[in-house]
């Protein structure tokens, strides 16, 4: 039995986009949702979306004989992981952190600002990363070689001041089976706040009550 493909298919058939699901300590099962759209608001996910997740979740998860002792379902918060390539559509244009599966120029870890890239006939994603990057970036001598994105070999380049692009930026052209792993850069709000996460947390072992 394939759990995650038993808890997508239950978040999606209620309407939700099933964002990530994790097993932790002491039995926890933890499943994070998200409301579908094309923009990078879409909606936000509420107590009573996790509430209604929850209900259904502990009754399929039983149906499957699946072993757990607490259920949490939440919201994604401020640092979503991106999955998907209907994800990075949706957050393009947004600052993304990733890690790639092999280095390039020396590193795996990456910050920028993610676009579509199309060239070639071909699709793909880019991060527009700035310029002024720790100079661990680079290999020594990297200045005088052309050095090549991990996808498309084509050079990482310096782009001029455009308007909604930074002043200087590097291009690195990747495609998803590249990445390891791609989060959302969490945005503080003016107050240094981070936005509230909401979630349910139910124990299916004594009433599959919701703890508030």
């Amino acid at each position: 039995m394939n759990l995650e493909a038993v808890v997508e298919r239950t978040v999606s058939a209620l309407g939700y986009d099933l964002v990530e699901v994790e097993r932790g300590a002491r039995g926890l099962l933890r499943v994070t949702i998200d409301q579908p759209g094309a923009e990078p608001a879409g909606g936000l996910i509420t107590l009573d979306d996790c509430e209604k997740v929850s209900r259904q979740l502990q009754y399929v998860l039983g149906v499957e004989d699946v072993d757990y002792e607490r259920l949490e379902v939440s919201s994604p918060g401020l640092d979503r992981p991106l999955r998907s390539a209907a994800d990075y559509a949706r957050f393009a244009g947004q600052p993304v952190e990733l890690t790639l599966r092999e280095p390039f120029k020396g590193r795996r870890h990456w910050s920028g600002v993610l676009q579509p890239r199309e060239s070639e006939g071909a699709s793909g994603w880019r991060l527009l990363v700035p310029a002024a990057q720790p100079p661990a970036a680079r290999k020594p001598g990297a200045a005088k070689a052309a050095q090549r994105s991990p996808s498309r070999g084509r050079p990482a380049s310096k782009a001029g001041s455009r308007a909604g692009e930074p002043a200087a930026v590097e291009v690195l052209d990747f495609d998803l089976g590249e990445v390891r792993e791609a989060r959302l850069v969490p945005v503080l709000d003016f107050k240094g706040q981070r936005g509230a996460r909401a979630g349910t947390t139910s124990d299916a072992k004594v009433d599959g009550g919701v703890e508030r």
